[in-house]
């Protein structure tokens, strides 16, 4: 049943008050809104729902699980601790703090404080402490942990999105030093962060650090939707390699992509040499071009030139981030296509075509305006695609190569 449905029957619930009402309307929103997002819980009796706003900002089951895998195995120093600073609904901790002895969570909301604590409890999760504080003033009074998780809130005070670091409540750059300081001799800092953040400004604001930690980078998508940027914190003295960078779906670790700064800076261009009347020429000849477009998690993370070195295609320009190559990648991290035709305008158009997807990557119109130049249908199982080719528009005819 919809809760829009179930909202309606209230009269047949006259021995609920009206606050038991709201409570258990909220815990069966929850639960429907959770399913998916959430399934270790659903098998959970009597867990807890928050408000629905909590509910859609918490981090699902896979991207928590993900967070947990990849604390490196020296965090555990003698007594391993952890605190998660800004708890929320508390999956992240649920999840992070299966690998501490003690974990306290830490959140400014004294309801979330109420469901998290009840939750803990009816998971058996007896090694979580609950405090209801602030970061700051927690760890006014707090020793020093193997790792310490924060989330910053990303509203503003109108209750606006907000992904920079100084917008955020608490600000992890002007936090930073306090944590540090709060670190056992191995201890991490893992950030979860905004998937619109500027992933370079970040890190230059939090360079204060420097000297006492770098940062491995994790851009994480699911579905091929970026979900969060994490942060994860090294110290420099026992660090024997570059900082690196990972663009991955949890769902696909497989197709990991991880690379450095250094090595992207290093690589080349990679752009294609290739012009729009080549490649139809090429096409006309019999010849197999394929289109590939790196997942949203690669393009994220900044690996446009060493996407390229990796798999040898060729960049259609500098800001286009579409991909040739005239050989088939299997396993590719992100969509491939079967480039059949090039086209000039609807003269040119086949009328099988005349229904497809239309996508387009830095050309003059955008895809509604394409769409509506050619007179097209949405749907189907084939492409148009309008993307920049060296200096010049083009557009293609092109069908979508299944992954594998």
């Amino acid at each position: 049943m919809r809760i829009q449905d179930l909202a309606l029957q209230r009269a047949r619930y006259k021995h609920l008050s009206d606050e038991e009402w709201r409570w258990f309307l909220q815990q069966e929103e929850g639960r429907i809104r959770t399913a998916d997002k959430l399934p270790a819980f659903a098998g959970i009796e009597d867990w807890w729902y928050p408000v629905r706003l909590s509910c859609e900002q918490c981090s699902s089951e896979l991207t928590a699980r993900y967070k947990a895998s990849i604390l490196p195995s020296d965090t555990k120093d003698g007594v391993c601790t952890m605190a998660d600073l800004t708890g929320g609904y508390g999956i992240d901790t649920y999840f992070l703090s299966g690998h501490f002895e003690h974990t306290d969570y830490v959140e400014q909301n004294a309801e979330l404080c109420r469901i998290a604590a009840h939750n803990f409890a009816v998971s058996q999760k007896s090694s979580v402490s609950v405090h209801n504080s602030t970061a700051e003033e927690f760890l006014a009074s707090a020793g020093r942990y193997s790792l310490l998780f924060l989330d910053p809130a990303r509203r503003d005070s109108r209750g606006g999105k907000v992904f920079n670091l100084a917008d955020c409540t608490p600000n992890a750059a002007e936090l930073l030093p306090t944590l540090t300081d709060h670190l056992s001799e191995t201890g991490r800092i893992l950030l979860k962060l905004s998937p619109m953040l500027d992933i370079t400004r970040a890190l230059k604001e939090l360079t204060p650090a420097q000297n006492i930690l770098e940062w491995d980078v994790h851009v994480v998508a699911v579905r091929n939707e970026v979900k969060e940027v994490l942060l994860l914190s090294r110290p420099i003295p026992q660090s024997g390699h570059s900082s690196t960078i990972t663009a991955i779906d949890p769902a696909e670790p497989e197709k990991a992509f991880v690379f450095t700064r250094k090595e992207e800076a290093e690589s080349g261009s990679g752009l294609t040499a290739m012009t729009a009347n080549e490649l139809a020429a090429m096409l006309s000849d019999s010849g197999t071009i394929y289109l590939y477009e790196p997942g949203a998690a690669i393009l994220k993370a900044g690996a446009y030139k060493t996407v390229a070195a990796r798999f040898g295609i060729e960049k259609a320009a500098a800001n286009t981030h579409l991909y040739l190559s005239q050989e088939h990648i299997p396993h590719f991290p992100g969509r491939v296509w079967r480039i059949v035709q090039v086209i000039k305008d609807r003269r040119d158009l086949p009328p099988e075509w005349r229904q497809a997807n239309v996508i387009a990557r830095n050309h003059p119109l955008k895809a509604e305006q394409l769409k509506k130049h050619l007179r097209l249908t949405d749907g189907g199982e084939k492409y148009i695609i309008g993307f920049r080719l060296g200096d010049k528009p083009v557009i293609v005819l092109a069908e979508r190569i299944t992954a594998g």
